[in-house]
């Protein structure tokens, strides 16, 4: 069964403690939790403080996903709020290594995040060194976007390098993500699903989680 982790950015931000409510009692295994800055990508979201709330509010994992340049300033920051799962971007780090240290070192997962213009071969040289990869299928800033159809074949190769290795780094996809095209992607090798709007969204957002979680 995939890794359920709904996207908060969706969430009716006038009435938070209700979702993390609603989140708590269903079957979502993460909250994800998206951190713009207004210069990587085109929007600005929210940062520490925000995470922290999120934090008190459930036991769950709290992967938090860095859409920001110069990640490795605040690191230190979003560890304190309580993230557990800590992604950064491949196109944002000229010095990808050394940040994943400075993560795995803080005692959180690393995981790199790459957009839909950046092959996953990139990755080959890190891929021993991260717990998760959060490959973005729509192109990062905003909710609510089509899933960009070649993400499959891109799921599929990053699916082969690492069973090659033998390595457990899980795949997230980010984006798009429906009750329509979950299963398709699930079975090109997905772990882990990040569904926003179809979540919160949704007449019943814990079926759709659940029918999510059933994949």
């Amino acid at each position: 069964m995939p890794i359920i982790a709904p996207s908060l950015l969706s969430a009716n931000f006038l009435n938070l403690e209700a979702d993390c409510k609603m989140l708590n009692e269903s079957e979502a295994d993460w909250y994800h939790l998206d951190v713009m800055d207004g210069r990587f990508v085109p929007n600005i979201s929210f940062g520490p403080m925000l995470v922290s709330f999120f934090r008190k509010a459930t036991t769950k994992v709290c992967d938090v996903h860095l859409m920001i340049e110069e990640p490795g300033k605040f690191a230190e920051q979003f560890k304190n709020a309580g993230a557990d799962v800590l992604s950064v971007h491949i196109e944002a780090c000229p010095h990808l290594h050394r940040n994943i240290q400075q993560i795995k070192s803080m005692g959180m997962k690393a995981g790199v995040a790459v957009n839909p213009h950046t092959p996953v071969e990139t990755l080959q040289d890190v891929l021993a060194d991260i717990d998760l990869v959060c490959m973005m299928s729509v192109n990062p800033g905003f909710g609510g976007q089509k899933f960009i159809h070649h993400t499959l074949k891109k799921i599929k190769t990053l699916r082969q390098m690492i069973d090659e290795k033998g390595l457990k780094v899980l795949i997230e996809i980010d984006g798009g993500v429906t009750l329509e095209n979950a299963g398709t992607i699930v079975a090109a090798g997905a772990d882990v699903l990040v569904a926003g709007n179809t979540v919160f969204s949704a007449q019943d957002p814990k079926a759709t989680i659940a029918q999510l979680k059933k994949l």
